[in-house]
């Protein structure tokens, strides 16, 4: 192997370690749940936002949660103890699944982009996000779907 041949064998090697590795850090901090949907409730434990570090407590920004019954998945985001806020998953455009980086929301099909409260940042959408009701109730997010 000459040496042009060996950098570019290593350039590639270490774009793949690296890419590996920040694929394995996002999925650790994002997880998709599977949660009970009760009357017209769907029933998300706070504890589910819950990460423990030893004798630290920090938060996720957000979980995602699915069910058999919802045509889509249904994200939440945690902005402090009693703001929370749920929505659809689905691009108002053209109801593609979206895809979720960070505090935005995005749609893979057309790029249309919404905030971590569903409002829309950029089109081509021209509608927000369904959101959902979201109440407290003894540790547990009671998402009304009505």
């Amino acid at each position: 192997m000459d040496r042009k041949q060996f950098l570019k064998t290593c350039g590639f090697g270490c774009l793949a370690t690296i890419a590996g590795v920040t694929l394995l850090q996002s999925c650790a901090s994002s997880q998709i749940l599977s949660r009970e949907i009760k009357d017209s409730d769907l029933l998300v434990p706070i504890s589910d936002f819950i990460i423990q570090k030893g004798a630290k407590t920090e938060f996720k920004k957000y979980i995602i949660i699915q069910n058999e019954i919802l045509k889509a998945p249904i994200c939440v985001y945690r902005f402090d103890t009693n703001d929370y806020c749920a929505m659809f998953m689905l691009c108002t455009h053209q109801g593609a699944e979206l895809q979720v980086f960070g505090d935005k929301l995005q749609c893979p099909a057309h790029g249309s982009e919404f905030s971590s409260r569903g409002i829309l940042e950029n089109g081509p959408a021209n509608t927000d996000l369904r959101r959902f009701p979201v109440a407290i109730e003894h540790n547990i997010l009671k998402i009304s779907l009505k």
